[in-house]
């Protein structure tokens, strides 16, 4: 039987642009991970890695006009996004290639023989080493940042494992061309172009995460999809780690005192937050709480006006436009919700911003308002009013890990006055970013960056952000007794290639 055809679909009219490819099948799925297994020792040589990804970074930007012109084709995220997300993109190729050079993801330690210690210590040294091969799931609403070239495929190229990569349905003439360009890139330091492999469709998928040359994944997605392939990866005759990000209510708690302080610019900061890319971020603030009375009250108005004023927008496919439709009509038509800015269908091909309120006592127990503390992907939020902080509290309690939690504070709470501490410490177990005044939207490449949570946000405690992502694809190894003349370089007394490392107990930089 003949593989099904992959097209490139236009979400502004729902029609197909071109076919792109074909559904790869279980030979082919298994040959792209043959070859990316061969093409291992091509990475071994540091600086060999961090040139491929600067280079790499210099081809993406020298092709930026088609690629974003496909991209935005496929999107419909428009040439300002992309164009900012390809920049990106480049920016994170390169400080993986600065941490690559830089060697102190390796972790270096030695310890010499120590016959005094009890119990008596041997010569030990230790680092780390990759995995092997990587699959790359790719994410729907950023095909430059989370798909072939994104953080998953910088952070493995950069531990020196290989990657396939699972092209994402809704970006399938992207993948191709930015694949494309970096098998060019690294053919310029002689690297196999089996480094990067490239499937698509559903099946191959499946068949990714089974192969037994496979020895860790990258997935950012649904709860559904996600977990899916999480159990797969822990089912298999040898598990395998499995990173998956997979969904965030992110919360925003407002204090009655920030909201006396600040109310419209609370508003209107939350408006543009929650409309953003058109609410199609994994950090898009899904839950509000805010106080009952005037002040709160204020702040819905200052929300209901920045919203409403806010277009009509495209989401990134047909099937994500039903399902954000039929989401907020469900959480609508429960008791007590309202809504000040009604969200749902646009246009034949568009939808609606907008905001729902529910007193916060519907969230407090276990009910059917449950729905409203599941995350709906879209230009929706939730705004529960609270009447007091116990209140409050019971809602963030019943809420399951997030990527991010937020809380608008006044100038004096902000300042360690009343409960600011507190509540920092209140919403530090809810997420793998805590926010103090301002918004979850924008997610900064940088050293200290973690893009993570307690599950179902994620489904391990590291990052897909940052340049600690590296450590999801490495392991560390000893050697005990190994004579000098057998040692790696990363190991030995004299350190010929400079690196960071802790040399009997002490930091050597």
């Amino acid at each position: 039987m003949a593989a099904a055809p992959v097209w490139s679909v236009d979400p502004r009219t729902g029609k197909q642009r071109e076919q792109v490819a074909a559904e790869a099948t279980a030979q082919e799925v298994d040959a792209a991970v043959r070859a990316a297994h061969e093409a291992r020792g091509a990475l071994t040589d540091r600086t060999v890695r961090a040139a491929f990804l600067r280079t790499a970074a210099a081809r993406l930007e020298e092709a930026k006009d088609r690629l974003v012109e496909t991209a935005d084709a496929e999107s419909a995220l428009g040439p300002a996004r992309l164009t900012g997300e390809l920049a990106r993109t480049c920016h994170q190729l390169r400080a993986f290639a600065d941490i690559v050079d830089e060697g102190a993801f390796l972790d270096v330690v030695v310890d010499h023989p120590d016959d005094t210690a009890t119990p008596p210590v041997p010569d030990l040294r230790r680092y780390k080493v990759p995995l092997g091969v990587v699959a790359v799931y790719s994410a729907s609403n950023f095909p430059f940042a989370f798909s072939v070239a994104g953080g998953d495929t910088a952070s493995a190229l950069a531990a020196g494992c290989p990657v396939v990569v699972k092209a994402h349905p809704d970006h399938p003439a992207l993948s191709e061309l930015v694949a494309a360009v970096l098998r060019r890139a690294a053919a310029e330091h002689g690297i196999p172009a089996g480094v990067l492999g490239l499937v698509h469709g559903f099946r191959a998928g499946v068949e990714l995460i089974g192969h037994p040359l496979v020895s860790a994944a990258g997935f950012t997605g649904s709860v559904r999809g996600g977990r899916a392939l999480f159990d797969a990866a822990a089912a298999r005759p040898v598990p395998i780690p499995f990173h998956g990000e997979l969904g965030s209510l992110n919360p925003v708690l407002v204090t009655e005192a920030a909201a006396a302080e600040r109310a419209e610019a609370i508003g209107t900061g939350l408006a543009g937050s929650m409309t953003l890319g058109v609410g199609q971020f994994c950090v898009k603030p899904g839950l509000v709480l805010v106080p009952a009375g005037a002040a709160g009250d204020a702040l819905v108005k200052s929300l209901a006006d920045a919203v409403g004023g806010t277009l009509d927008g495209v989401l990134l496919d047909h099937r994500m436009r039903d399902n954000f439709v039929a989401g907020v009509a469900e959480r609508s038509g429960l008791p007590g919700v309202e809504s000040p800015v009604t969200p749902g269908a646009g246009g034949e091909h568009t939808v609606s911003p907008g905001f729902l309120t529910v007193p916060a006592g519907r969230l407090a127990n276990e009910g059917a308002h449950d729905l409203l503390l599941e995350e709906c992907f879209g230009p929706v939020t939730v705004v529960a009013r609270y009447e007091d902080e116990d209140e409050a509290r019971a809602v963030l309690s019943r809420l399951p890990g997030n990527l991010t939690a937020t809380v608008h504070l006044s100038a004096e709470e902000a300042a360690g006055e009343g409960r600011g501490p507190e509540l920092l410490a209140e919403l530090t177990p809810l997420a793998g970013r805590v926010l103090v005044n301002g918004w979850p939207t924008g997610v900064a490449v940088a050293p200290a960056q973690h893009h993570g949570g307690p599950y179902p946000a994620t489904t391990s405690t590291s990052t897909s952000v940052g340049g600690t992502a590296i450590e999801r694809w490495l392991r560390p190894v000893v050697y005990q007794g190994a004579p000098p003349a057998l040692l790696p370089e990363e190991l030995r007394d004299g350190n010929p290639l400079g690196l960071p490392r802790r040399f009997n107990g002490r930091l050597e930089r």
